[in-house]
């Protein structure tokens, strides 16, 4: 066999494998949006256009969007939303400054056992968060904290993962710019929001849209917590609606309800995916 049939080969080798890669990844990303789909699909459909088909159709001719006033005029959504963002704001803002001093500290700063003590402040991600969920609830129970804000939002002010990532961007930035500071007269605080904030901020801002996220999908916890209404996060909300609302006899509205709830997470990523994708790249990488 001659260099151009074997050149020839290797071109529709490439090819073959090249189709069938997109093909599956396709049928995967199909899989994937297929949910979504039919729950957008749903909230357009009418109570009676619902309840009507004995085979659900994968589309409607008269879409409706009466279905999304039902949802908002059947429960406190918009409520729920309130809580839901002061919840995410306070907590994400509380996180970023934990999380910054924290992995500022653990990069930069130097006192004895600093290592050993990030060795076991890493070893907490090796426990389950449902196994300190107990413990949590008995002590915000014992400080007379349920059913309030404060309640909801101290134990979810730090985390690990991103304290760790953050530390790991921060441990890239080189020492002469932090020793050249300290000869200028820089204090730690200053040379910290100044030069290492800045170069960082990629990650920062990874962090921060994951945390909103996290924040914003939060349910074990408030479910916990909070027993009063007002109170209640979307998540939670949603979960009242299907037990104890309209949820279980009205699906369209139900359906209506999640796709309110899931646009701003939707709109968040696309805005910012390529952020998130460039913080966690740069995070994970050294030197």
């Amino acid at each position: 066999m001659n260099f151009e049939q074997q050149e020839k080969r290797r071109r529709i080798t490439r090819r073959c494998t090249t189709a069938l890669t997109y093909f599956l990844l396709s049928l995967w990303g199909l899989m994937v949006l297929f949910p979504f789909y039919w729950m957008v699909l749903t909230s357009l459909k009418s109570y009676g256009a619902y309840n009507s088909e004995f085979i659900p159709k994968l589309y409607t001719l008269s879409p409706t969007f009466e279905n999304y006033a039902e949802a908002f005029r059947g429960v406190p959504l918009w409520d729920y939303f309130f809580n839901t963002i002061l919840f995410t704001v306070v907590t994400t803002l509380l996180m970023l400054v934990v999380t910054v001093l924290a992995a500022f500290a653990f990069s930069r700063l130097q006192f004895k056992g600093k290592n050993l003590a990030f060795t076991l402040f890493l070893s907490l991600m090796m426990i389950p968060s449902e196994l300190v969920v107990i413990t949590n609830f008995v002590t915000v129970t014992n400080l007379d904290l349920r059913n309030t804000f404060t309640g909801l939002i101290l134990p979810s002010v730090t985390s690990v993962f991103y304290i760790y990532l953050l530390r790991e961007n921060f441990a890239q930035i080189p020492d002469e710019l932090y020793f050249a500071a300290k000869v200028d007269g820089t204090s730690d605080l200053k040379y910290l929001l100044r030069v290492m904030v800045p170069i960082c901020r990629p990650t920062i801002i990874t962090i921060t849209i994951l945390k909103v996220i996290e924040c914003w999908n939060s349910y074990v916890w408030p479910r916990l917590v909070t027993d009063d209404h007002n109170y209640f996060l979307v998540s939670v909300g949603i979960q009242e609606i299907r037990e104890n609302g309209f949820g279980r006899d009205n699906i369209p509205a139900m359906m209506a309800a999640v796709v309110a709830i899931c646009v701003p997470l939707v709109i968040l990523f696309i805005v910012f995916r390529k952020k998130i994708m460039a913080g966690m790249a740069r995070g994970g990488t050294k030197g």
